[in-house]
């Protein structure tokens, strides 16, 4: 079948947009605020800072500039680049994508299901007087999750198969002004509720006492920054595809840096304050800010009710942002996997999606029932939608790695930097950028992998 004619995006804004969009997920809502109390406050946002701007702006350069270059998504990319022995990374990168897009769409079904509850509490109704007992019979239920998992599933895929200008970039350009404003609204709102000003001083002012270890603040603001951006995923090489040439990859890079550290630390202004002054009235102490599932679907559920009234509509508002971000992230993952089904297969890109949907909905049927009908399968001792994440977690900084080496040794960063400089504007980070993926990155992205493999197995203490 006749290949279709490669996307673009609109305007550089658009693409910015589309990246962002990308970042600014499930994780930057409850996993930033959380490592940030666990290590310091302000020590770790400072971290996080210095590491997105290096580390980070390094890797989403290298990924977008690959993309652009090739003119295709990341599973065919590096067949275009001349070296066929490294060909493979294109299948790793693919991999990555594929299985975290269907324990992805679970947990944006569970985000489904408490926007349903919050609407269905607006409302006048009941059904969350209990968080915990709500969350632990929802995820057991018969059917409920994968029921939620598949009306997420399909508005994402309803989204990619309108395409990448009148379906991705116009919903991305919907949700991401609706979804910032209503975070700056909530943060707005916690400051000024009374006591807010120690939970705000717990989150920002840096204590050294509780990062008793500077190696563990920075391998997590590294591990965070690292997924939060979405590297080695294949989605910045997919998106970087469609970006005009006329467009700056460095520019865009530094944009996309700059808009997922606001919304992370923003998370922390809309989470902390609340959850803290929950803590000390409940008597919860630390443990009241808890990682995981455990901190979006039943503590923070447990704090809005603290609220009152007024936490009902709070509740509301924070869960239609965060079914925003998460079909958001959940757009840019599935238009990874139908990008690489389309430039692989040479087909429509309406089978694609089909395609991926299909994939999407088996798979993710594993994980959906992983807490309930399906709960006695558990691969390597663990329910299936976390052993797939911790699987993913190992894969792609293996990948990132990988990248990272190739373009340092075998491709060479001044095809990068070359690219870099298609639109016509001068390069002034050379040196830097040669140094970071040649040496740096490999280094600290292999940290990443050793760390997250002692937390998986509980080896030496360095849990993240």
């Amino acid at each position: 079948m006749t290949k279709e004619k490669r996307a673009s995006w609109s305007g550089s804004l658009a693409f910015v947009l589309a990246a962002s969009a990308s970042a600014v997920g499930l994780g930057n809502l409850w996993r930033f605020p959380y490592l940030a109390a666990k290590y310091g406050g302000g020590v770790f946002i400072a971290v996080y800072l210095l590491l997105s701007l290096t580390l980070g702006f390094t890797l989403l350069v290298t990924e977008i500039a690959l993309g652009r270059y090739s003119r295709q998504s990341q599973l065919t990319a590096f067949r275009q680049l001349g070296h066929p022995r490294w060909n493979f990374l294109g299948v790793l990168s693919t991999i990555i994508p594929l299985f975290i897009l269907p324990y992805y769409n679970v947990i944006g079904g569970w985000v489904v299901k408490y926007f349903a509850a919050y609407v269905k509490l607006v409302s006048g109704g009941g059904g969350l007087d209990n968080p915990q007992a709500f969350f632990e019979s929802f995820i057991a239920a018969p059917w409920d999750p994968f029921v939620c998992m598949l009306l997420f599933t399909v508005v994402t895929c309803a989204v990619i198969i309108i395409g990448v200008k009148n379906g991705i970039e116009k919903a991305n350009l919907v949700m991401m002004p609706i979804l910032l404003v209503m975070a700056v609204g909530i943060a707005v709102y916690v400051a000024t509720i009374p006591g807010a000003g120690e939970g705000i001083r717990f989150y920002l002012v840096p204590d050294f006492s509780t990062c008793d270890n500077i190696g563990k603040v920075v391998l997590g603001a590294m591990g965070q920054m690292f997924y939060s951006l979405s590297l080695a995923m294949g989605i910045m090489i997919t998106y970087g595809s469609y970006m005009r040439r006329c467009d700056s990859v460095p520019k865009a890079s530094v944009r996309i840096v700059a808009a997922d550290t606001f919304v992370a630390v923003l998370s922390g202004f809309m989470i902390i304050p609340v959850v803290v002054m929950f803590a000390a009235a409940s008597g919860g102490g630390r443990a009241a800010i808890d990682a995981g599932p455990g901190l979006m679907f039943v503590t923070l559920p447990k704090v809005f009710a603290s609220l009152g009234s007024a936490g009902i509509w709070i509740g509301f508002v924070f869960f239609v942002l965060v079914l925003f971000a998460a079909l958001t992230s959940a757009i840019s993952m599935t238009e990874a996997c139908v990008a690489a089904v389309c430039d692989f297969f040479r087909i429509r890109r309406v089978t694609s999606v089909v395609l991926v949907c299909v994939w999407s909905l088996l798979l993710g049927a594993v994980s959906a029932f992983g807490y309930g009908r399906w709960a006695d399968f558990k691969p390597c001792g663990l329910p299936a939608l976390e052993f797939f994440d911790a699987s993913m977690n190992v894969l792609t900084p293996v990948v990132a790695a990988l990248i990272c080496i190739y373009v340092g040794w075998v491709l060479r960063p001044k095809r990068i930097l070359a690219e870099c400089q298609r639109d016509g504007s001068a390069v002034g980070f050379k040196v830097f950028y040669v140094v970071m993926v040649k040496f740096v990155a490999p280094v600290l992205v292999l940290a990443i992998l050793v760390s997250e493999v002692c937390r998986i197995f509980g080896i030496g203490g360095w849990a993240i």
